[in-house]
């Protein structure tokens, strides 16, 4: 009768270690970080970046110059139409509770909400307001999960200052930034959804950073951990975009120039989902409405669906020859 017991007890916890590691049971909303509205600390970071190395803005100057010819003379249009560039991927999932250690499931939802964003697969596509469907074809791009590394640590939770990064403060390196989009998932602190780092960066610290509860696709892999309002995959496609040369729409100022010529000026960040917004940005005659469901905007992730043929352009110049991604896209 003991050895029944003992064998018992023992098929009883090698399924519950199955089912963490799988992660698939469901955590109480009482557990999951409190957002009420997006916030990514992209912008935050490049100027204390720009304070803490003065060769940046150098670099980062260059690439302008670079983006800006690539786009003028044609090699942009060329790559559109001649390659498909893979993006090797290598999420770093930091985590101190098991519902941070998110699945293997939960991490391909994300490769495949951006493979369907980039690509303009995405089913909300079609909301696309009239006066923006010329915006609205997807572009060369095919992200490809390379590797999962997993690491548990004592850190409650992150702050934006690169230390998940690191692993001499507890973080991970990033694998090959040079020929990988490194993406970090973790508990990032002070109510962020994420950030990452623009072209020009270093590249010890070159990637994006996302918070485990909006990792993924609720609607693709039910079974995660999310966050509502937050929980189509939308976090990490807006963190991308940072991460290939996209400013937020708004330019981080009022009316703000965000370097792209195709989206409306915006007064300023919007939030939720809106509905429309005109312009009230001085001297625009363009225009009537903001963008208000463009990736690089701050709106709810079910209320984003549209990237401009101008930041596809801008997005795609890193990767032209002499770009500086365009080691990555070989």
């Amino acid at each position: 009768m003991r050895n029944y017991v003992r064998l018992t007890v023992v098929i009883l916890l090698f399924f519950s270690s199955c089912q963490k590691a799988d992660n698939t049971a469901k955590v109480s909303d009482e557990l999951l970080p409190e957002i009420s509205q997006r916030n990514c600390a992209a912008a935050e970071v490049l100027e204390e970046q720009l304070a803490a190395d003065p060769g940046l803005a150098v670099r980062m100057q260059a690439i302008e110059n670079f983006t800006k010819k690539a786009i003028q003379d044609k090699e942009v249009a060329r790559l559109m139409a001649n390659v498909t560039i893979q993006i090797p991927v290598v999420v770093n999932v930091l985590y101190r509770s098991d519902d941070e250690n998110i699945s293997d499931a939960q991490i391909q939802s994300q490769i495949d909400v951006l493979n369907e964003d980039y690509q303009g697969k995405n089913s909300d596509l079609s909301l696309v307001p009239t006066v923006f469907k010329q915006s609205n074809q997807g572009f060369p791009i095919e992200f490809v999960l390379k590797d999962i590394v997993r690491k548990k640590c004592k850190q409650k939770n992150w702050a934006p200052n690169d230390a998940m990064k690191k692993s001499s403060q507890g973080g991970i390196d990033p694998t090959d930034p040079q020929h990988n989009l490194n993406m970090w998932s973790c508990n990032l602190g002070q109510s962020l959804l994420g950030y990452a780092q623009f072209p020009g960066g270093k590249e010890a610290t070159d990637g994006v950073v996302i918070l485990y509860a909006a990792f993924g696709s609720r609607s693709k892999y039910p079974g995660g951990t999310f966050i509502n309002k937050y929980d189509k995959g939308r976090t990490a496609t807006h963190e991308v975009g940072h991460w290939m040369n996209l400013r937020h729409i708004w330019g981080d100022a009022a009316c703000g120039n965000d370097l792209v010529g195709d989206t409306p000026p915006h007064k300023t960040a919007n939030y939720g989902c809106p509905g429309v917004i005109p312009i009230t940005c001085p001297n625009t005659t363009s225009y009537t409405r903001e963008m208000t469901m463009n990736y690089m905007d701050y709106t709810d992730d079910g209320c984003m669906y549209l990237f401009s043929n101008g930041q596809k352009d801008r997005m795609m110049a890193i990767f032209a020859n002499g770009g500086p991604r365009y080691a990555l896209a070989q």
